[in-house]
């Protein structure tokens, strides 16, 4: 194939763009640099407690601190620090208005079920502020009003039938078209008196309340699997062995997976900008489902306030060209805002479930492991949730809540399970490699599954496209399912 020497120059012009763009600030999440460096120790003997409780992020957390509450004995178990992973990243917004979930919700579960997710992310904003007033933890908690809002006029439909839903369901939901954004919109779902804090400032005040009188919390700490009997569970890590009664496995996605959840959770992931702009800066808490994602925040630092500005998102592993998608953060960022200056970029990642809803208790074929995942993007609130509801089952109490977030509730979204079914298995047969060339001492088969890795430009990373698995550079597991790094060929 030939080409002309216009179509020569677009290219190299292309290129050479991509080669000398900078990505914008300090490739760090703002709520990471803002904090003091965890210091835990690795576990150095085997020991035994009454829960083990394996990541230590706000379910890990907060499941701790409930139980030890309680008068129970905690060992948490972190495979890096604590606080770092999903949790270090998330946007940090405490708002039960989760995008256009609740006439999702009723239309599959019917209201009676579809209130029980809208009330308990209701308690679980009380449980935060509560929590912050008592403990009289410094975590910029704030109250704030919530939007799921549009710039589009055949969106507005989809609007109006999300507030009537959530109106049935009792949840404080009206309609807006008045923001502190600097741009119009045509419409939003406006929820008051909702609230945002910074997710580290607050989890590392619970921490220090957990550690201590025979509790314990552990970093640099892998597990690698659990031994089951009827009386005692044995959880080998990489470091030694803890002995429990029962354990909680809130590792985002769950690395002890009897009930194969690799089928049934779907890893995304998307992107963040920590903006500075000249003018007063909105205080609400922006979400839009428009074509483009947009995820928008006020965060307060010591140096005055940032905007967080989110969005473009994908199914982890699935797009390459991350670079780009920082990109796009940055054009949208000068397109709406008075742009001072960008001084952080970061990434998370969420697990979505075929039905929108978070599994939450007993895990399937198991009598006493507990898991909570599958939060899809609003960790704050249905994190906090999970924490009572796994308090609550351990200990044998009551729980309205449990039955509907049971993870071995019956299939509703055969549709969607059926469609990422197949996308995984097309996974399965791309042999596409992205640059850098694959390196020739290292296989790019995911240690999970056996999925083929693909190169993230952005953050020099082999992203398992099935799963979401994650490994540095040189091959090291840095995310889940995955539990050992990929492994290194026998060069002649």
């Amino acid at each position: 194939m030939k080409f002309s020497y216009f179509e020569f120059i677009i290219k190299w012009a292309m290129k050479n763009q991509e080669k000398n763009y900078a990505l914008p600030g300090r490739f760090e999440s703002f709520w990471i640099d803002s904090t003091p460096e965890t210091n835990f120790s690795p576990l150095g003997k085997n020991i035994s407690v009454d829960v083990a409780v394996i990541g230590g992020g706000i379910a890990g957390l907060t499941s701790a601190f409930l139980l030890k509450n309680e008068g129970r004995t905690i060992a948490i178990i972190e495979a890096d620090r604590i606080i770092k992973d999903v949790t270090g990243h998330t946007t940090a917004k405490i708002t039960s208005l989760h995008g256009y979930i609740y006439k999702h919700l009723i239309d599959t579960f019917g209201q009676e079920k579809a209130r029980l997710y809208a009330e308990g992310n209701q308690k679980a904003i009380k449980q935060i502020a509560s929590f912050v007033k008592d403990l009289n933890i410094d975590c910029d908690f704030e109250r704030a009003s919530a939007y799921t809002y549009t710039e589009n006029d055949q969106q507005l439909k989809q609007i109006e039938n999300e507030i009537e839903a959530a109106q049935k369901l009792g949840l404080p939901a009206s309609f807006t078209k008045e923001t502190d954004l600097p741009f119009k919109i045509k419409g939003a779902v406006y929820f008051e008196d909702q609230a945002q804090f910074h997710p580290r400032k607050y989890l590392l005040g619970l921490s220090k309340i957990i550690e201590g009188d025979k509790n314990f919390i552990f970093e640099n700490t892998r597990a690698l699997a659990i031994k089951e009997d009827d009386k005692i569970l044995t959880i080998v890590t990489n470091r030694g062995e803890i002995k429990a009664k029962h354990a909680i496995i809130a590792t985002h996605f769950p690395f002890y997976d009897k009930g194969r959840f690799y089928t049934k959770l779907y890893p995304r992931r998307s992107y963040v900008l920590g903006v500075k702009i000249k003018s007063e800066p909105p205080k609400g808490m922006y979400y839009s489902r428009d074509k483009d994602i947009r995820s928008i925040r006020y965060i307060k630092t010591e140096k005055g306030p940032m905007l967080s500005i989110g969005g473009e998102g994908h199914k982890a592993g699935q797009v390459t060209d991350t670079i780009s998608l920082y990109k796009n953060l940055e054009n949208y960022a000068h397109e709406r805002f008075n742009v001072e200056s960008i001084d952080y970029h970061w990434s998370t990642q969420d697990n979505d479930t075929p039905d929108g809803v978070p599994y939450i208790g007993r895990s399937p074929g198991s009598k006493n492991i507990y898991l909570a995942t599958g939060f899809g993007g609003w960790g704050m609130t249905n994190g906090t949730l999970a924490a009572t509801i796994l308090k609550d089952l351990i200990l044998d109490y009551p729980n309205e809540w449990a039955p509907f977030f049971d993870p071995s509730r019956p299939l509703k979204q055969v549709k969607r399970f059926f469609t990422e079914g197949i996308n995984i298995a097309g996974q399965y047969a791309n042999k596409y490699i992205s640059k850098p060339p694959k390196p020739s001492d290292l296989s790019l088969s995911c240690t999970h599954l056996g999925c083929r890795a693909n190169w993230n430009n952005a953050e020099k990373t082999w992203d398992c496209p099935c799963h979401g698995s994650r490994f540095s550079k040189d091959g090291k597991v840095i995310h889940g399912p995955a539990l050992r790094d990929l492994s290194k060929k026998d060069i002649k």
